[in-house]
């Protein structure tokens, strides 16, 4: 099928099938005092679907993704139905990402406001987007952990998979979304990730790169990681090229966090140990997926 021929993005009722079960997920998602900004069909095939918080602090976000998790699972059983985080459960198909909206306040002021500055940005939210971006290659290995993550981040799904950031783009993987522009709203998206992470681990990570990004005063600038408000898919090749890219798969995402993970030991946040068991597992993973036949080579290889 082509994307083309695909109208669902925001299909309204009646033609929106499943909106009241998603409206049953919400109210119970609610119940929990969980506020729920909005709901709605998403662009991916008929069943693909959206609920989207408002910001929550961290780290009660972690438990809250969890039992989100767990109230749609559950309601969806009870509708004789399914639901799956996986990032690319259909081929060909917009994936399913888990985008952290991120926001730094110290003294009850958002720290990542500053008027004037690139899209209203402060010295210290350009620093924290430094960190995550340059650290952005081993930080997947805890956001995007799954064989199944790196068949999401494809040029073309609006799945980033170059490390720059800019206001309101798609491609980028950090968006500076252009409707937050108020001291109370200003903060920036980290569009990589998505719902196979260990939410604790994800976001502990996130905010650590950042963190170190602070620290040490990176400027994305100095390692052309941005800015960038052009759609970069329509550069040319070679200017593609110059930019960092998300690993390949998630073997390349370990062998990342191996070589690039001291901002992660700082404060004991995060230890030896956990690091390397995390990579052990998940290397585990990849060999498991990469040794077994896939149902795509028999049409490719059968007959030859």
């Amino acid at each position: 099928m082509s994307l083309d021929n695909v109208k669902g993005y925001h299909m309204d009722t009646p033609f929106d099938q499943f909106y009241e079960v998603r409206q049953e997920m919400v109210d119970l998602i609610e119940d929990q005092d969980i506020k729920v900004r909005y709901h709605h069909h998403e662009v991916g095939l008929s069943a693909q679907q959206e609920i989207e918080t408002e910001l929550l602090e961290f780290p009660r976000i972690c438990d809250d993704v969890m039992i989100m998790k767990d109230i749609i699972r559950r309601t969806a059983l009870a509708h004789g139905l399914t639901a799956t985080f996986m990032p690319k459960p259909i081929y060909n198909h917009a994936g399913n990402g888990m985008h952290f909206h991120i926001m730094l306040h110290k003294k009850g002021k958002n720290v990542f406001y500053k008027k004037g500055g690139y899209a209203d940005l402060s010295k210290e939210a350009i620093w924290f987007i430094g960190g995550i971006l340059k650290h952005g290659r081993a930080l997947v290995a805890f956001t995007n952990p799954s064989t199944n993550s790196y068949k999401r981040l494809l040029p073309g799904f609006e799945a980033p998979v170059k490390l720059f950031y800019g206001l309101a783009n798609r491609s980028a993987a950090i968006r500076i979304p252009k409707y937050a522009n108020t001291p109370e709203s200003k903060r920036f998206e980290f569009r990589t990730g998505d719902g196979t992470c260990n939410p604790y681990f994800a976001m502990s990570a996130i905010l650590m790169a950042g963190l170190d990004g602070i620290k040490n005063k990176i400027d994305p600038a100095k390692y052309n990681l941005g800015p960038f408000d052009d759609n970069v898919y329509a550069w040319s090749e070679e200017k593609k090229a110059s930019l960092l890219s998300i690993p390949a798969n998630l073997a390349e995402a370990m062998q990342a966090l191996k070589d690039d993970h001291e901002f992660l030991l700082q404060g004991d946040v995060f230890n030896e140990e956990l690091i390397e068991s995390h990579i052990a597992m998940k290397l585990k993973e990849h060999e498991a997926v990469s040794a077994r036949p896939h149902p795509h080579e028999m049409m490719l290889y059968y007959n030859l």
